[in-house]
């Protein structure tokens, strides 16, 4: 499948810039999978649209202030040239950090900019120096692996001086309300570097609601990371590398969804993260055991790329957030409600003013 057939046209005023003042004010487009149809409702009235016996799945991951502001600082080398004599340059000029990924104590994978020039064994310094960052290794388009040091702990360092990572079509720069409204209610574990904005809708209220209904609740949790807002770079979806992604469920949660499956109830994931994880453990369990049960307790990387044509195991319905064209979310949508059906609800979304991406509206495909 060619990545341009998940193209669709986007005015730049539909893309929200702020959130709501009530969480639970968002629109919400209701699509049907079977039939393609869709109507236009509120999301507060969700409570009241579900039948009841639904199982839903939140993902509780908590969004880290993840974008960090520092200089480099010392003594670089730099040859002017063939046969050119070494000049030395005092390097102090502003660096963007934008933390992707932990891949040990203290260390992260993180995007640079400006990148170009920045090498292996160099010093970012944060704030008036009480957090540091050495370059350990380079990757492609700006990443670069960093050890971070601090006076103190490195974590309380990053809360202190770090910035929520709005994503780039959010064309301001972030606000104090934004560390909180960037983030659930639910928010509790892990460290992801974007919201799982479908769950950004939900108010205490609302949850009290669907339990005081009798409906069943659970979570899991996923490190949002870059797998989430990596572009697609090849022509064919068939051919892009997708990122992993650590996810941990419970064993409440297995054994909820066990119990769902095994009553024939509904699954409605929240959110696209909650459905990477889901279907990528269903995915390892029928590599290895395919007669078990296909979600099983534990942490793992989630390394599934959901496109047209891939099978769904476990959710059995979705409530998301609007994607951006030719990405791998939309993707994983057009999998599971249909390319045509998404396209054509996106559409309309576009004609009837809905709101667009991580601060905007939402559907729900059932």
């Amino acid at each position: 499948m060619k990545v341009n057939e998940l193209d669709y046209h986007l005015p730049a005023e539909r893309i929200a810039q702020r959130p709501l003042e009530k969480r639970d004010a968002s629109r919400m487009l209701l699509v049907d999978r079977a039939s393609g149809s869709f109507e236009d409702r509120m999301f507060r009235e969700l409570t009241e649209l579900l039948k009841g016996d639904e199982l839903i799945v939140l993902n509780n991951a908590r969004v880290l202030p993840a974008r960090l502001w520092g200089h480099r600082i010392g003594i670089h080398a730099q040859p002017l040239g063939k046969n050119s004599p070494i000049r030395k340059e005092n390097l102090t000029s502003a660096i963007e950090v934008l933390l992707l990924r932990k891949v040990g104590e203290d260390e992260w994978q993180a995007l640079v900019r400006p990148g170009r020039k920045i090498s292996v064994g160099e010093i970012i310094v944060f704030g008036g120096g009480e957090l540091k960052a050495e370059v350990l290794a380079r990757g492609s388009y700006g990443q670069r692996k960093l050890k971070f040091t601090a006076a103190g702990s490195v974590a309380d360092m990053v809360e202190r001086l770090g910035h929520i990572p709005l994503p780039p079509y959010i064309k301001r720069e972030d606000e104090p309300f934004d560390r909180e409204r960037y983030q659930t209610v639910f928010a509790r574990h892990g460290s992801a570097v974007a919201a799982p904005t479908a769950g950004l809708h939900f108010t205490e209220t609302m949850l009290a609601r669907l339990r005081e209904r009798g409906i069943e609740i659970c979570e899991i949790t996923l490190d949002v990371g870059l797998g989430t807002f990596e572009p697609i770079r090849t022509e064919r979806l068939e051919n892009h590398q997708i990122h992993a992604e650590s996810y941990e469920i419970p064993e409440t949660t297995a054994a909820a969804i066990g119990r769902a499956r095994r009553d024939g109830r509904p699954i409605l994931a929240i959110g696209t993260t909650v459905v990477r994880a889901l279907e990528d453990v269903a995915e390892k369990v029928s590599r290895g055991e395919p007669q078990k049960e296909p979600v099983r307790p534990g942490r793992f990387e989630a390394e599934i790329f959901l496109f047209p044509g891939k099978p769904f195991r476990v959710v059995t319905q979705l409530l998301t957030n609007f994607h951006l064209p030719r990405s791998s979310l939309l993707a994983l949508v057009a999998a599971f409600g249909g390319r045509e059906n998404v396209l054509r609800a996106y559409h309309h979304a576009v004609e009837a003013q809905y709101r667009f991406y991580s601060y905007g509206d939402c559907m729900w495909i059932r």
